[in-house]
């Protein structure tokens, strides 16, 4: 061949071969990096318009987590992920991202504790793209009881000085040889009253989005840590959350909290939207084994039982801390007894905002699907009329909603007393 054609053809290959080689290097750009930690667990997700490929290994002495992304993009937004790593994130220390060789990018998370890291991809849904989801549980779970005995000691021994001493009056010395305290014979108990509330939403799953860009699950923490509050003021009773912070718990997973709590009762808090800004009021929902009460509801039901496919659940592993299943248990008597707290709820609720319904209606709702615990739903108000919208992110208001939730509740129990199955606090 003539040295000029060989010139000719080479040239000819360079300009074929050079775009895809610079597209090889450049490789798949990430569109965004969040991290969303908490004590269950903590999550890292990568989005980006294509799928994702990668690769997961844990390393020892010391603890880390490595995941290799093949033809990604070593991009600003990836450059900026390990600022987002918070001090405080109770397993990951710090986290290191570089070119580990041509075609993959590593990522190195440097460990606090040993763990048991999930990786798992998700397919485009809602606003987001494809999605590189990376789960960092500790090896052995926190324990939900346990946790909530521990901050719930130091209020049940106020509670008892309180009771043994209201006026704060000195303690006197010790009672004379002979005399004995009535208590000491026979320790007073009380039936300590539990409630597991629900803040809809979390993390990658906002829930309802004003026009203004109010997120639900913002909403829904707010009320549901004001209503906690006003419960654990109460003598006989206290609250627990299902989360306290900025992140996704599976529908499932906030059912099996509340069991291993051995609450009475379950309480969601959400935040309603509709596609007209006009719907307005409060609604309460409760569970239906014979279909929704109506369209609403159902499209309602159909909603938010979606929220853990925006919010990313891994179905090929189970979350390591479901252990147990939820029995498909006749649920008619706890289905009554949510109803009747769902009324007075809602009775409470009607003395300070309109009501969308002025009936406890019922669907389908996954998250309220618990065999033996009275479980209710509450839509709070409209988040996507501004009118209300302004309400719900008004302290005062989410106050006075938190107050009306809470008298439903007791005017539920003096109505029903709970069971004694659950437990009893001795005073001494």
């Amino acid at each position: 061949m003539p040295p000029a054609a060989v010139l000719a053809w080479l040239s000819l290959a360079a300009s074929v071969l050079l775009p895809l080689g610079n597209s090889a290097v450049a490789g798949t750009p990430i569109s965004s990096a969040r991290v969303w930690p908490a004590a269950e667990y903590t999550r890292l997700t990568l989005e980006s318009a294509s799928p994702i490929h990668y690769s997961l290994s844990t390393v020892k002495n010391p603890d880390r987590v490595v995941v290799d992304l093949e033809r990604v993009a070593l991009t600003t937004e990836l450059e900026k992920l390990p600022a987002k790593i918070d001090a405080a994130d109770p397993y990951i220390q710090t986290m290191r991202i570089g070119r580990y060789k041509p075609g993959v990018v590593r990522l190195v998370l440097d460990l606090k504790t040993a763990v048991m890291p999930q990786a798992f991809v998700l397919k485009p849904v809602g606003d987001y793209g494809h999605r590189l989801v990376l789960d960092i549980y500790p090896v052995v779970p926190p324990d939900p009881l346990m946790a909530f005995l521990n901050e719930n000691a130091t209020g049940m021994l106020r509670d008892e000085v309180k009771a043994d001493n209201p006026l704060g009056v000195a303690a006197t010395p010790k009672a004379a040889r002979g005399t004995e305290s009535p208590r000491k014979n026979k320790p007073e108990m009380i039936r300590l009253i539990t409630v597991a509330i629900d803040p809809g939403h979390g993390g990658e799953d906002p829930g309802a989005i004003s026009g203004s860009g109010t997120h639900e699950k913002n909403i829904t923490l707010a009320i549901a840590r004001k209503l906690k509050a006003k419960i654990d003021k109460e003598p006989n009773m206290r609250a627990a959350l299902t989360r306290d912070g900025d992140y996704f718990i599976s529908l499932p997973m906030r059912l099996v909290k509340a069991r291993q709590l051995n609450a009475d009762l379950f309480v969601s808090v959400h935040a309603d939207a509709f596609i007209k800004p006009h719907a307005k009021g409060s609604s309460v929902y409760a569970l239906s084994e014979r279909g929704a009460t109506s369209a609403a509801a159902r499209w309602l039901a159909k909603k938010e039982n979606e929220a853990d496919l925006i919010g990313g659940v891994n179905l090929d592993i189970k979350d390591p801390y479901l252990k147990q299943t939820l029995l498909d248990l006749s649920q008619t008597a706890t289905i009554n007894d949510s109803l009747k707290l769902g009324r007075e709820v809602l009775l409470e609720i009607g003395d300070i905002n309109h009501l969308h319904k002025n009936d406890v209606e019922q669907a389908g709702f996954a998250v309220l699907k618990s065999p033996d615990i009275p479980s209710i739903l509450v839509e709070t108000a409209f988040i996507s009329n501004p009118d209300e919208e302004k309400k719900l992110k008004d302290t005062a208001y989410q106050d006075k909603l938190a107050e009306a939730i809470l008298a439903g509740i007791k005017r539920y129990f003096a109505n029903n007393p709970p069971l004694t199955r659950s437990k009893m606090v001795s005073l001494e």
